[in-house]
């Protein structure tokens, strides 16, 4: 297994490169225009109670006792007379974000990339056109993830890419965790295709259908399953940052690791927090960092804590929330965020 990171990167975290800052001196800190700071299934929507009872959700988001006292010169009711300081003002929160992300809890590199692989539908399939002199050819492809967490694509032998693989099994398939944003994890997979056995069939295609359920075409004659065996798994993100992270895996190293098991519940939580409870998750963000952020956008969870969009003074960025342990099931979810939410009241 190889890793490299940036000099100045405290330690080997896929994240830890993805939301921390890029271009920063005394006086300023930037951020790119996808919201990262550049200076820089099994739970159900009533996992969490809808009533925001005091002793749960009740929290609001005014309640500031525990943020940094530069929050007074980012109010927006700052006097004019303040406003001379506001440069350094918000260096000094930015200072804050990035000693914050630096520390976050965060899974093993190998553990959230076969995370995010496992739980992703679609990516771009690269092959060897037969057509083109050998020239690269990319197509998107919906994919599945096996027992392994190797890519499973169904096929029709009509399809262009097909016939390539057919003639040269080497491919690569590249996956992005936000297509939207360049800085964040982008995942490389180089390996070659391998027809399932017939033996293993049945259970690939239970595994393809729970991801696509949709697609009823598998079944079709001209349709076959293909397992991309990986020759090396590759990641990068921080790219077009200072703290840019990389590294790569073999694939006995990725067989071996493990999916994370709180992931699969982020969609559910997620999505009940950012309706519900959004100012509770601004608390926890701004209780966290000690900064008065403006709003704060569930994004996804794990054993170790939660991602969040935020925003602050009209900039928005990416960050790391960690919990105060690691969550052992479904219901600790629950029980972490009450714990945070107590905290920050």
């Amino acid at each position: 297994m190889k890793i490299l990171v940036a000099p100045s990167t405290l330690r080997c975290s896929i994240s830890s490169t993805t939301s921390l800052i890029h271009t920063f001196d005394s006086n300023r800190l930037l951020i790119n225009k996808n919201g990262r700071i550049s200076s820089s299934c099994g739970i159900t929507p009533q996992l969490f109670s809808h009533s925001k009872s005091p002793s749960l959700f009740s929290a609001t988001s005014t309640n500031r006792r525990h943020l940094h006292p530069i929050s007074a010169m980012a109010s927006s009711t700052q006097a004019p007379s303040q406003s001379a300081s506001s440069g350094d003002s918000t260096a000094d929160v930015f200072q804050l974000i990035k000693a914050h992300q630096e520390k976050a809890a965060r899974l093993p590199p190998i553990e959230e990339v076969k995370t995010l692989l496992h739980y992703s539908m679609r990516g771009v399939l690269s092959t060897f056109s037969q057509k083109h002199d050998g020239y690269p050819s990319g197509s998107m492809v919906d994919f599945a993830c096996d027992a392994n967490g190797f890519p499973i694509l169904a096929v029709s032998s009509l399809a262009v890419h097909t016939k390539d693989l057919i003639a040269n099994p080497k491919c690569s398939l590249l996956v992005a965790k936000d297509p939207e944003d360049r800085t964040d994890l982008v995942i490389t997979i180089h390996g070659d295709t391998v027809s399932v056995p017939n033996e293993e069939r049945d259970a690939i295609r239970t595994a393809y259908l729970e991801r696509h359920p949709d697609a009823f075409w598998v079944d079709f004659g001209d349709f076959q399953f293909l397992r991309i065996e990986p020759k090396v798994v590759r990641f990068v993100s921080g790219v077009a940052t200072a703290l840019l992270g990389s590294g790569e895996f073999t694939n006995e190293e990725f067989k071996a690791a493990k999916v994370d098991p709180i992931y699969k519940f982020s969609k559910p939580v997620t999505s009940h927090m950012n309706k519900d409870h959004s100012d509770d998750t601004k608390l926890m963000v701004q209780h966290s960092l000690s900064v008065p952020v403006d709003f704060a956008y569930m994004l996804d969870l794990d054993s170790l804590g939660f991602n969040v969009k935020a925003g602050y003074q009209g900039r928005n960025f990416k960050l790391r929330i960690p919990f105060p342990r690691r969550a052992e099931n479904r219901k600790d979810v629950k029980t972490l965020i009450v714990e945070m939410l107590q905290a920050a009241q």
